[in-house]
């Protein structure tokens, strides 16, 4: 998914979901993971946001929907310590349902946003698949 960011060097975050060979779920299953970052210091950071959200790509335009999201803040005495992973779950909803249409694309994805001291953001999305539904580009019709 396109996303604008303020470049922030050296910082990066990593995302990893928990016990998946593969980035595919289904309605109702738990969506587990962790994240972490890279070269940032505790006095670096602001504050930090998981969610998980699905958004339109195509003709059109683009559609948001927030699924799940945390947010904890330094000012509001949340402790976001960058030395040990930080943890999300949830459990997916019945819709919509990952698509790679013609027109319109579905896509979901985990986004952690690392909002620093000196004002720059970092951003990392990890992208996974709800549901089964076919891509209609391969499907053939007798």
């Amino acid at each position: 998914m396109p996303y604008t960011q303020s470049p922030a060097p050296n910082v990066g975050i990593t995302i990893i979901l928990d016990g998946r060979g593969s980035r595919q779920y289904y309605p109702s299953e738990t969506l587990a993971g962790s994240y972490r970052f890279d070269s940032v210091g505790g006095d670096d950071i602001k504050a930090l946001e998981v969610s998980v959200l699905w958004q339109t790509e195509g003709k059109g335009n683009t559609d948001l929907g927030v699924h799940a999201f945390w947010r904890w803040e330094t000012a509001a005495g949340d402790w976001i310590d960058p030395r040990h992973p930080g943890r999300f779950n949830t459990i997916l909803p019945a819709s919509p349902l990952s698509y790679n249409g013609i027109i319109v694309k579905i896509n979901w994805c985990i986004r952690v946003r690392l909002f620093l001291e000196n004002g720059q953001q970092v951003v990392e999305e990890l992208p996974f698949w709800l549901g089964n539904v076919p891509d209609v580009r391969t499907l053939r019709y007798s």
